[in-house]
């Protein structure tokens, strides 16, 4: 019973991480648009409190749920082939990307964004590429 308890906080945390991850490129878009101070104030203000308040805690408590999920069966999951050691590397990936994201929004609160609005909209499309993969992995489990 702890396991599916487990198993769908991870699940919880993991989309609340995702929502973030989506929506604060997003932001860097609008902010990159932006002209007036009042709007880059807004957009910096939006960004730190989404970044600060809703992904940091996801993210922990995502990595925190995952980890409780592995401890419980270490050997289920690390051997039935690589799929877990590739879902490991992206989840590595991905928490590199939100720490990119948490340079950003540092780089826009000092006014020192050097990037266009085009950036930001093919850098938001990373965090897709990777939730696929990883939903893949974990879904089919192809190796």
């Amino acid at each position: 019973m702890l396991y599916l308890w487990l198993k769908a906080l991870h699940i919880v945390s993991m989309v609340c991480w995702f929502a973030g991850l989506f929506y604060l490129p997003r932001l860097f878009v609008y902010h990159a648009q932006s002209e007036d101070t009042v709007s880059k104030e807004r957009f910096s203000t939006m960004e730190r409190k989404l970044y600060r308040g809703i992904m940091g805690p996801a993210m922990i408590a995502t990595l925190v749920f995952g980890i409780w999920l592995i401890s419980l069966n270490p050997s289920a999951y690390f051997t039935q082939g690589a799929w877990m050691h590739a879902k490991l590397t992206l989840v590595v990936i991905l928490i590199g990307y939100h720490h990119m994201c948490g340079a950003q929004v540092k780089r826009f609160a000092r006014g020192e964004n050097t990037r266009s609005h085009v950036f930001y909209r093919w850098f938001n499309e990373v965090p897709v590429l990777i939730l696929l993969a990883i939903v893949i992995l974990v879904v089919v489990r192809p190796f």
